[in-house]
């Protein structure tokens, strides 16, 4: 059979910067190719490149056949009767990448527009035959929505909805599922496995998700640096890779990660407790008044439970369920409208006239650490703050406690001049959680600290925390949708829906027999390495 696409000696330039280096791989019809690496190995230049989506200062060399004709060397006219129609891309952020001020039924009908002849009601009516296609529940209602008013698995799907419409012969998938939630990740991959079923579609799938790449895809390419340094079928890679890096990148992974959470103090009262918190977002109307009602949008509702000195405790569940809410209750960022919140004992009002003192003993670690670090602030400028404002150390000893901090963090002294854009993620996250230690909490809450992180930067950070909670005695709480990083991680496990507990207790019970359906859903949605291809 002859290859759908076959490329040869792949190579992208940024000036000086190498980001592709001589690159090969084929794809047959109908077939689902695997890309995986660390950030900046090249993984989505390669997609991008294939179609020519690079800026104009990008040097593209070598050659991409599809169906025997050269997509690096077609005349720009050519290349956009292909581009959409023939070969169609999923972008990693669709939030990025949708345009704010359009409806998404617009959006999804501008490759319908630009390739074919349909217009009016055909056009519509095809619009809400794709967005059902890809499972948007009443398509009629969300085609007329914008962007911002879809969650991020609608965004994703719409975004899908888009590229398939002209049923494309291949589909370039860059990260379809980063940071989506287990249950919408899962969603996501047996809909991109049925549709190439269904269509005979060939699809290159990149991701840094190992677990992901063996759910859809048959083959799989492992690059480094810019260079391919492994390929194969995925389960013979993942079985017995050849490369070392390969290797590294297996045992990083949620599934071979050692599970080790530490033992919480035995007999210990609850260090921190929430008993009947309840968090709304809003203020009453005056119809709400007429009506007796209290108004606003209930994120958490009736939340109680506790953590021991020393423990863990994992909050699971899916976007909008209230996990990132209920944590920001706990430092202050949010007030609760109803119930307690009890730290060592004694009431505690975060929003209070207490709020800095507590906010000593308990620190929030941020899902994003790009945004929650000041773009004009250095590094040691970031950790140094803290330490200053809030008159932490003594003022001639700030510089060697910003030392100290970084050591503790694993950050290399030389990075302490460098601004957050000279940073990797994994960099970036570990200078805001220097800036949590220098509080010298006794509470550290990690929300979504390695969502979007690959998997051996999520390995590295994972290991930092896991290593500072021995030596400093931390108490922690994990927020994540990964379930794989709770169950290795964690004591005890919350499961949130809605903005209620539905589900408590030792994470080895709860994973082992869960007793809500809601949660064995949940669990039955992890990827693992051992999965199949479509």
């Amino acid at each position: 059979m002859s290859a759908l696409l076959r490329v040869q000696g792949l190579s992208v330039r940024f000036g000086s910067t190498v980001a592709v280096d001589d690159v090969s791989f084929e794809l047959e019809r109908g077939a689902a190719l695997g890309i995986v690496g660390e950030s900046g190995s090249g993984k989505s230049v390669t997609c991008r490149a294939l179609l020519r989506l690079l800026p104009r200062s990008a040097r593209i060399d070598g050659r991409a056949a599809f169906e025997g004709r050269d997509l690096l060397a077609l005349p720009e006219p050519e290349l956009n009767r292909i581009r959409g129609k023939r070969i169609a891309m999923i972008f990693q952020t669709p939030a990025s990448h949708l345009d704010p001020l359009m409806r998404i039924g617009d959006q999804v009908a501008e490759t319908l527009r630009k390739h074919t002849e349909m217009r009016g009601r055909a056009l519509r009516e095809e619009v809400l035959r794709l967005l059902d296609v890809v499972r948007i529940p009443d398509p009629d209602r969300w085609a007329r929505a914008y962007p911002h008013q879809l969650s991020g698995g609608m965004k994703q799907r719409a975004m899908i909805a888009g590229a398939l419409a002209c049923q494309p012969d291949l589909l370039l998938a860059d990260e379809p599922t980063t940071a989506l939630d287990a249950t919408v990740q899962k969603s996501v991959l047996e809909l991109l496995a049925q549709l190439r079923r269904e269509r005979n579609l060939s699809m290159i799938f990149v991701s840094h998700d190992l677990g992901a790449v063996a759910q859809v895809c048959d083959d799989l390419l492992v690059m480094r640096r810019a260079r391919l340094v492994e390929s194969g079928p995925v389960r013979r890679v993942v079985a017995a890779p050849r490369h070392a890096y390969t290797a590294q990148l297996i045992a990083s992974h949620p599934d071979r990660l050692e599970a080790a959470p530490p033992a919480a103090l035995s007999g210990a009262p609850p260090l921190v407790e929430a008993k009947g918190v309840q968090v709304r977002y809003g203020s009453r109307t005056l119809a709400d008044l007429i009506a007796g009602r209290e108004g606003g949008f209930i994120a958490v509702e009736e939340a109680d439970f506790s953590v021991s000195p020393g423990e863990s405790l994992g909050i699971v569940g899916e976007s909008g369920s209230g996990k990132s809410t209920l944590a920001r209750a706990l430092v202050g960022l949010v007030r609760p409208r109803k119930g307690t919140l009890v730290f060592d004992g004694a009431p505690a009002d975060p929003a209070g006239p207490g709020r800095i003192a507590l906010l000593r003993e308990m620190q929030l670690v941020y899902q994003h650490p790009y945004e929650a670090l000041s773009p004009r602030l250095t590094v040691h400028a970031a950790i140094a703050e803290p330490l200053r404002r809030h008159r932490l150390c003594p003022r001639g000893a700030v510089d060697e406690r910003v030392r100290e901090l970084m050591a503790q963090v694993d950050l290399a002294p030389e990075l302490a001049a460098r601004l957050p854009g000279q940073l990797s993620g994994g960099q970036c996250q570990r200078v805001a959680i220097a800036r949590a230690l220098a509080f010298d909490p006794r509470v550290l809450i990690a929300d979504e600290v390695t969502s979007a992180l690959d998997v051996t930067l999520q390995a590295q950070v994972l290991g930092l925390l896991s290593r500072l909670q021995r030596e400093r005695g931390l108490t922690m709480i994990f927020i994540s949708h990964d379930l794989s990083l709770i169950r290795r991680l964690c004591n005890s496990v919350i499961v949130m829906r809605r903005g209620r507990i539905v589900e408590a207790g030792a994470t080895a019970a709860v994973f082992d027999a869960p007793r809500e359906d809601y949660t064995r859903e949940l669990i039955a949605a992890m990827p693992h390495l051992e999965g199949s291809a479509a």
